[in-house]
């Protein structure tokens, strides 16, 4: 479950998006992830067989975009919401939602 400070404490909205991400913790084996929804400080990803703990650091990739350093605010079933250590810039973060959202690959169906 996402905790209520979470929700209530966001600085900025996001955005439903469909963008391939990857993500790091330390020096550990990258995993390929789905970036379902973006905001200039955070994102919501889809992590197939990952399991995190609220407070651990990360590195994540979207798109072409990163390594960028991110704190996981919360996990539930495998979806992950992440707040970035530094907001993206907004020329970065309007490029993200208009030109990297694409359709679910099949590797990340959750029907599969």
């Amino acid at each position: 479950m996402i905790p209520e400070d979470d929700i209530s404490n966001r600085r900025t909205e996001r955005k439903p998006v469909g963008i391939e991400g990857r993500y790091r913790t330390g020096s550990g084996v990258p995993r390929d992830v789905w970036i379902t929804d973006l905001s200039l400080t955070g994102c919501r990803f889809y992590d197939r067989f990952g399991t995190m703990q609220r407070g651990k650091t990360i590195t994540i990739r979207i798109g072409s975009i990163g390594p960028l350093p991110a704190v996981v605010r919360w996990w539930n079933n495998h979806v992950n919401g992440v707040e970035f250590e530094q907001p993206l810039h907004e020329s970065v973060y309007d490029h993200l939602v208009a030109s990297m959202t694409n359709q679910v690959p099949d590797r990340f169906r959750t029907d599969s």
